[in-house]
């Protein structure tokens, strides 16, 4: 290894997560260490437009509550959410909102200086808070990058970890990493927090940037941690749809247009939502999803349309300036007409098994934001939960690490490999092609076993000596898992709908599907947690 560095707390990502916890691990006095691939700014946090949802006492709608955002919340997530975490995580709400505001977050606010909310599909009540009328991500990452540079937070930019490091009692120690040029180095660490975002370049079209390779999942899968409920992808209805663009990172179309009022039809006018739910364009995000999958189905469109005319019409450029900017680039003015719109992969509502606290079943492993899979999401992602989750759990793992550390004796390093490890790797081109023809929002049985089939037939053992071969042996290890899980899980739930057991089956499968790697190296299920805390 050419270079090493030593800190207390080693932080993967750079989003809401890993920040919020960098800057509160910094706060308790640890030594901390910040690890991105790109900028600070690349996470999946600056794509976020929507808001953040949380119920502030002083300023709410009357009638709403924190109890009214957890039912909310369990509805959305089909059974699967653990009540004990929505309850957790949903209660600080508030206080995330003041650490967000302290850190120098600027939030929409009303004529009169209150805090402006709006709402979302599968929200009751105007709860969700915004910035920049959709760009609440970016100013969120803004204030939290401008705090951690302010306060000198140490962030090696365009360095990608490889495989995580353990110690002689098989805690985690630190992780192999390699810098911009490709050189290999030793960061070791008492504690790692993975907060590396999602899961979305698995598909040819998603929300997320280019980062989001679901490198976390596979870091934690080969240290030794369970991930559950991978099968759980969310999928936003409402991208932005340009005819000849449909690969890679798509403009989103923020859920809240449609909570202001605009409405979805299809190529002919109709529209789209009519009795498919009692909330209507306001309908959980799985339920619009696959409405609009059919209705495209139907109609031999690529597309549907979000009308926004009469709903926002000219006030629309300064509500949503930054849907009004990809409209316009794209040709469309959409004061004067409908948005053609259609669906892409979004948000992983599974992950690493941990406790809403950031632990997980290995020592010195802590998880954070959308990698994580604390229950609070179940099998349906509840508009805007999420950065909330990511402000929450961030401070909560950093006070995690701070506690563990004064009280768990590590263990010695164990000698550094002197060779980068070697994985198998699917070209990117294809592993996108199969999970996005086999594992999109319906699946079937015979389809996912010909794309467990077809990665297998694809994939080459490679030496991980380049960033693109790390990130794609990441996708190739994160989608076996998602393509297992989903098998495993026969029956339609939330983000997953099989057309071969269209039914909910809660004898069986009112629980969490956890998976692990075997000695071997092969995708096996973990023990079911029949107790699990879900409803």
């Amino acid at each position: 290894m050419t270079w090493r560095a030593k800190a207390d707390l080693l932080v993967v990502g750079t989003g809401v997560a890993g920040l919020s916890a960098a800057l509160r691990a910094r706060e308790l006095g640890l030594r901390v260490l910040v690890v991105s691939k790109e900028e600070v700014s690349a996470g999946n946090t600056s794509w976020a437009q929507g808001g953040v949802a949380a119920v502030r006492p002083e300023e709410k709608d009357p009638g709403d509550s924190v109890e009214e955002h957890v039912r909310d919340t369990l509805e959305a997530g089909a059974g699967l959410c653990s009540p004990t975490a929505v309850n957790s995580v949903l209660g600080d709400g508030a206080s995330a909102i003041r650490r967000l505001r302290a850190c120098g977050a600027r939030f929409d606010t009303t004529s009169g200086g209150r805090l402006a909310r709006t709402r979302e599909g599968g929200h009751s009540a105007f709860r969700v808070i915004h910035a920049g009328g959709d760009a609440t991500g970016a100013e969120i990452q803004r204030a939290l990058g401008t705090t951690a540079s302010a306060e000198g937070l140490p962030v090696l930019e365009r360095h990608c970890v490889v495989e995580l490091l353990h110690t002689e009692n098989g805690a985690v120690g630190g992780a192999l990493v390699l810098d911009h040029a490709g050189r290999p180095g030793v960061l070791r660490a008492p504690a790692v927090l993975l907060a590396t975002g999602g899961l979305g370049q698995l598909y040819r079209a998603t929300t997320n940037p280019e980062v989001a390779t679901g490198d976390g999942i596979a870091l934690a899968l080969r240290a030794g941690a369970e991930v559950a409920d991978l099968e759980f992808v969310q999928f936003h209805p409402t991208v932005l749809h340009v005819p000849g663009e449909n690969e890679g990172r798509r403009p989103l179309v923020t859920e809240a247009v449609r909570g202001e009022g605009a409405v979805l039809v299809d190529a002919h006018g109709e529209r789209v939502m009519r009795d498919e739910h009692p909330a209507g364009d306001l309908a959980p995000r799985d339920v619009v999803a696959a409405a609009i999958e059919r209705r495209m189905a139907e109609t031999g469109t690529e597309s549907v349309y979000l009308d926004a005319t009469r709903a926002l019409g000219s006030a629309l450029p300064e509500r949503f300036p930054t849907v009004y900017a990809a409209c316009r680039a794209a040709g469309i003015d959409p004061v004067v007409e409908p948005i053609p719109v259609t669906t892409a992969a979004h948000y992983s509502c599974g992950g690493v098994v941990s406790s809403v606290d950031g632990r997980t079943g290995v020592a010195g492993l802590y998880v954070a934001g959308e990698v994580a899979r604390t229950g609070l999401h179940g099998a349906n992602r509840l508009a805007s939960n999420s950065l909330l989750e990511g402000a929450v759990l961030g401070v909560r793992a950093a006070e995690s690490t701070r506690h563990d550390l004064a009280r768990v004796h590590q263990g010695r390093a164990r000698p550094t490999p002197e060779r980068l490890p070697a994985a198998p790797v699917v070209d990117r081109g294809v592993l996108r092609r199969i999970m996005s023809g086999h594992a999109g929002i319906e699946r079937d049985g015979a389809g996912l076993d010909e794309a467990r089939a077809a990665l297998e037939a694809a994939s080459v053992v490679r030496p991980l000596r380049t960033r693109e071969n790390a990130e794609d042996a990441a996708l190739t290890l994160t989608a076996h898992a998602l393509l297992v899980a989903a098998s495993h899980r026969t029956e339609s739930r939330g983000c997953h709908r099989r057309r071969d057991h269209p039914d909910t089956d809660d004898l069986h499968w009112r629980r969490a599907n956890p998976l692990r790697l075997d000695a071997s190296g092969w995708l096996i299920r973990s023990a079911p947690e029949e107790t699990r805390d879900v409803a």
